[in-house]
């Protein structure tokens, strides 16, 4: 096992001796702890959480992307409200001293009533902080939500086993949330509210923050981070996954190879991801793995949102399922910092940032290829709304040729007047074959659409 994860893994064992309390005395002490604790204020985010929907709110989306702060925030509003400190019960699962079972779940309602005697669950709110570590948690919200009250509100950084337990046990109870690190526009926010894109004067500013974006991505931790550290946090957040989420999680043995597919999956970030290459190349280098293990590494690996695959459009889902997929790492910073290619590719990085915009922005997206190809269409209600090329250099020629071609043919088969090239920092307009075509800056479109 690499000494990263030996690291890690003696950690745990560290933090789990030195902390021995155990039962309901610990749960006591968390629970006071997060009561005593001051809420930070928080940054203002562009997804809106609803907090009386009468449905259980689910947060699910990578490691540090923001999930817990978006649980701040609401605790912030309902106390701006006048619901006192003691009826926010808030829990964090992620805590290395504990080791919960599903049948020790209530002891979490009984230490918080014997520390608040007087205070009514009923009147309570329930905040619980990554709790996919607790196998069988739902059943537990299932009977709070039926029970007691509909005031529930859950994180966590597993997509399938969320949407899993979900469908089986809170079919029909609950409204789920994608949360990702910070758009470009929330970015910008952090560090210079002020900034107008119209403004002649501030768009020096704006694309040397998009450049800084573009590098060190949106993950929120790291905004006000110095420089130097900011690709060692990355990384760090990189290794934790890979141990806690899978390693742990799925009890793989084989962490080197995983590792290795999980760095392979990073670095093709912006192209299409052959698991079989991927295969192939560990067979040439003396590894021992079934390309299923592979497949399901790859499942693995989008269900704790290291990357987000893309489809190939086809008006038929198995065919869309079953075509060759583009993969984008989840955050282009972390992308740069683990691979140095990639780092230095800034087509690439710029077709990673557009495609985690779309995203963040809720859109459905897939790729376009019918002799050329087209990054991305937006399908909305079922049908092609917008086609979108990437082109971080539009002055070449040949390259702007080859982006408008595969643009067109994407308009012309989905009966689109208009087409959309994103530059870095190019601005122009023209139209060919019937299809008028705007290319505009990256950073202009996400940011001045948003003010």
């Amino acid at each position: 096992m690499p000494d990263t994860f030996k690291y890690f893994l003696d950690r745990r064992k560290y933090l789990v001796h030195t902390f021995p309390m155990t039962g309901k005395d610990l749960l006591k002490t968390i629970i006071t702890d997060s009561q005593q604790r001051v809420i930070p204020e928080v940054w203002e985010r562009t997804l809106k959480i609803p907090t009386d929907s009468g449905k259980i709110i689910t947060l699910s989306g990578v490691r540090r992307s923001g999930k817990t702060y978006h649980l701040f925030s609401l605790m912030n509003q309902l106390k701006a409200s006048g619901v006192p400190n003691e009826q926010l019960l808030y829990f964090n699962f992620d805590d290395e001293r504990l080791q919960l079972s599903s049948r020790e779940l209530d002891s979490i309602l009984q230490a918080y009533q014997e520390l608040y005697p007087t205070q009514k669950l009923s009147d309570c709110y329930f905040f619980f902080d990554e709790i996919q570590e607790v196998d069988g948690w739902e059943k537990f919200i299932s009977r709070i939500y039926a029970s007691i009250n509909q005031h529930v509100f859950i994180t966590g950084s597993n997509a399938k086993l969320l949407s899993k337990e979900i469908a089986t046990g809170l079919r029909g109870r609950t409204i789920t949330f994608e949360v990702y690190p910070l758009s470009f526009a929330e970015y910008v926010g952090v560090l210079s509210p002020k900034l107008n894109p119209h403004s002649s004067t501030d768009k020096a500013t704006l694309i040397n923050l998009f450049d800084r974006f573009m590098h060190q991505g949106g993950f929120p931790e790291l905004v006000h981070q110095e420089d130097e550290l900011k690709d060692k946090v990355l990384q760090e957040y990189f290794n934790v996954m890979v141990l806690r989420d899978l390693i742990e999680r799925y009890q793989i043995s084989n962490s080197s190879t995983l590792k290795y597919f999980c760095k392979r999956v990073v670095g093709a970030s912006g192209g299409e991801f052959s698991v079989n290459k991927v295969y192939n190349e560990l067979k040439s280098q003396g590894y021992q793995v079934g390309k299923d293990t592979l497949y399901l590494y790859q499942n693995y690996v989008e269900a704790i949102y290291l990357n987000r695959f893309i489809n190939k459009y086809s008006h038929s889902v198995v065919k869309a399922e079953s075509s060759q997929k583009k993969c984008y790492v989840i955050d282009q910073g972390m992308g740069a910092a683990l691979d140095y290619k990639l780092s230095q590719e800034r087509g690439r990085l710029l077709e990673t940032t557009v495609a985690l915009e779309l995203l963040k922005q809720g859109r459905q997206i897939a790729y376009q290829q019918n002799g050329s190809e087209c990054d991305f269409v937006v399908i909305e209600k079922g049908r092609v709304t917008i086609a979108i090329q990437v082109a971080a250099d539009f002055v070449d020629v040949k390259t702007k040729e080859r982006e408008i071609k595969g643009l067109i043919q994407a308009c012309q088969k989905f009966g689109l007047s208009e087409g959309i090239i994103l530059t870095f920092d190019h601005t122009e307009q023209l139209e060919q074959e019937g299809v008028r075509i705007t290319a505009v800056p990256a950073w202009q479109f996400f940011f001045g659409r948003s003010n």
